[in-house]
């Protein structure tokens, strides 16, 4: 029987047996009255785990990126971002359409933005120009192959951002997978972001959720917000509980799909049909390919392997915890055929 492995994203996971068990005896109540014990639990404790004063559990990270981008803005503002952004590229518009807010793009290395290039890009009180008034950024960066932000790389950002009165979010859609890999501290994550989207759907291998974290003032109007856009949501402790079991139990085994993607890297590296292998630091490989991606992506899928093309000649694998050793053995053996 042939191997299935499915390296499209880290957002394909099953709930673990400990996962279901803990969603199965989870208590629950009504979320829009704030009566769910689990996702008031879970807004608490992932709050504290980056030193932030509230959090909001969402349906997805799109919906606490946007719900940030409202709160920390006005209509004719500006926002500075990555040209790769996942904010910008991949939800559907909604900085335009949800804000009414420009965004002022920069050319980053692998997707990493630096307080240099920013300051120049921040408006001058003119009426010709929109106000810019925030500053997005994205860690891990998925276009950036899992590229990451250090703390001492994010420090001069927020020093700059407080200096000129603009506002900073982070869409950490796999910050668990940056912390694991600079070996930085969640909790002092606090001390330079105004906001903190946390996902829980991808490598922590949670059905569904994100959770935005600010002041207990953000929080109270984000709330707002979500409402409006038809997030709020009833016995969402079931899914509540499923961010809680991985944050306890999920964060710590992150090095395995990094080690994974290390070695499917190295394989990548000598291989005749791949042209370029960007450096991995995380759970993502992006690699270039001489023949057009989706021919390889035909290959791969007759041998049971599923990935996804992010260029005419770009590949992108994303490891996590329903890949194993067997299926990463697998996979080599694939790509040595070709």
């Amino acid at each position: 029987m042939q191997l299935t492995v499915d390296l499209r994203s880290d957002t394909v996971t099953k709930p673990t047996p400990g996962m279901l068990e803990a969603m199965w005896s989870a208590k629950v109540g009504d979320d829009v009255f704030g009566e769910d014990e689990s996702v008031n639990a879970l807004e608490q404790k992932t709050a504290a785990i980056f030193g932030m004063e509230a959090g909001l559990f969402c349906p997805s990270g799109t919906m606490t990126n946007q719900i940030a981008i409202k709160c920390f803005t006005q209509p004719l503002d500006e926002l500075i971002a990555d040209q790769t952004a996942h904010v910008y590229r991949y939800e559907g518009g909604g900085i335009a359409f949800n804000s009414g807010v420009s965004t002022r793009l920069l050319n980053g290395y692998r997707g990493i933005i630096t307080a240099e290039m920013i300051e120049p890009e921040i408006n001058a009180e003119n009426i010709h120009y929109p106000h810019t008034s925030l500053v997005v950024l994205e860690n891990t960066v998925n276009k950036g192959g899992g590229s990451c932000y250090t703390l001492q790389d994010i420090k001069p950002i927020a020093e700059l951002c407080k200096a000129k009165g603009l506002k900073l979010h982070l869409d950490g859609a796999r910050i668990f997978n940056a912390l694991t890999h600079t070996g930085d501290k969640a909790a002092d994550y606090g001390e330079y972001f105004n906001g903190i989207s946390v996902c829980l759907s991808k490598g922590l291998g949670t059905p569904v959720g994100s959770v935005l974290l600010a002041d207990a003032e953000t929080i109270k109007y984000a709330r707002r917000i979500r409402k409006v856009l038809g997030g709020g949501w009833r016995q969402a402790g079931f899914l509540a509980a499923a961010g809680i079991y991985a944050l306890d139990h999920h964060v710590e085994r992150l090095k395995v799909d990094h080690a994974h993607a290390r070695i499917l890297n190295d394989e990548l590296s000598n291989l005749h049909w791949v042209s370029h292998v960007l450096p991995v630091e995380t759970n993502i490989v992006l690699f270039d390919t001489v023949e057009p991606a989706e021919q390889v992506l035909q290959k791969l899928a007759s041998n049971g392997i599923k990935a996804l093309p992010t260029d005419k000649y770009r590949i992108r694998f994303v490891l996590h915890l329903d890949v194993h050793p067997e299926q990463i053995e697998h996979v080599i053996k694939v790509l040595r055929c070709f």
